[in-house]
């Protein structure tokens, strides 16, 4: 079997690693069957796609939405070797899937609008499927409706012209779509548990995502939490594509 790839943009090593350990959870992959690229680290090597059964993205510190004076240099160069990855991604409609800022480079990339209108905070939401997404083969198995971790400042305001919309929530309509067969992008976190979120929610306190001062509040909001649908996205994903 081929691997498949996860493309990781986070600097801090204890978040890039609970992702790939939530990746490889989720997903069933040993790490033989996953390999890895932390993006942010240096430029994306040219890769030759024929060597990966598919490709997945991480989430990441990085919002698509914001003023270019505002981004790093990281951030620009992360920005334009993804931008070109997608390009030939797009072209192939090579299996993809993009988890929280896969919504916003996919949707940006495809001509979508990415802004902060419907930024969710950090908490399970409950996200429900459309005709579309209750048909479409990634979300085989899935119920109609799901809980799913979410916490974000951007989202997509305007689906792209080139996709299909396949699931959105209360208070953020656009939680899940693709392009073309097999190019999807989701606002959600497939690939977290409570342990997986509670992690980050440490490593970004001071991120912006919610005051510092909350943070013993929210942990012992999220710690109850019973999510247990989204990581099927993922099992899905490498069931088809393997």
């Amino acid at each position: 079997m081929r691997p498949f790839l996860l493309l990781s943009t986070r600097a801090e090593d204890v978040a890039a690693d609970d992702e790939y350990a939530g990746f490889l959870r989720a997903t069933g992959l040993g790490e033989q069957e996953l390999h890895r690229i932390r993006v942010e680290a240096g430029p994306l090597p040219e890769l030759d796609l024929d060597d990966y059964a598919g490709v997945l993205l991480g989430g990441s510190p990085f919002n698509s939405s914001d003023p270019d004076e505002r981004k790093t240099d990281v951030q620009r160069r992360v920005e334009r070797d993804l931008a070109r990855l997608l390009d030939r991604v797009v072209a192939r409609d090579l299996p993809f899937l993009g988890a929280c800022y896969g919504i916003g480079t996919l949707g940006t990339h495809q001509g979508g609008v990415v802004d902060r209108t419907y930024g969710e905070p950090v908490s399970a939401v409950r996200v429900e499927l459309t005709e579309a997404g209750r048909s479409d083969p990634l979300l085989t198995g899935m119920p109609e409706a799901f809980d799913a971790f979410v916490g974000h400042k951007e989202a997509c305001r305007v689906l792209p012209p080139s996709a299909t919309l396949l699931a959105g929530s209360a208070g953020c309509p656009v939680q899940m779509f693709r392009v073309g067969s097999n190019v999807y992008a989701t606002q959600f976190h497939p690939e977290l548990d409570v342990p997986g979120l509670l992690t980050r929610v440490h490593v970004y306190q001071h991120a912006g995502y919610f005051p510092p001062s909350e943070l013993d509040a929210l942990v012992a909001r999220l710690t109850p939490a019973v999510v247990t649908e989204p990581g099927r996205l993922l099992q899905n994903f490498v069931v088809r594509y393997a």
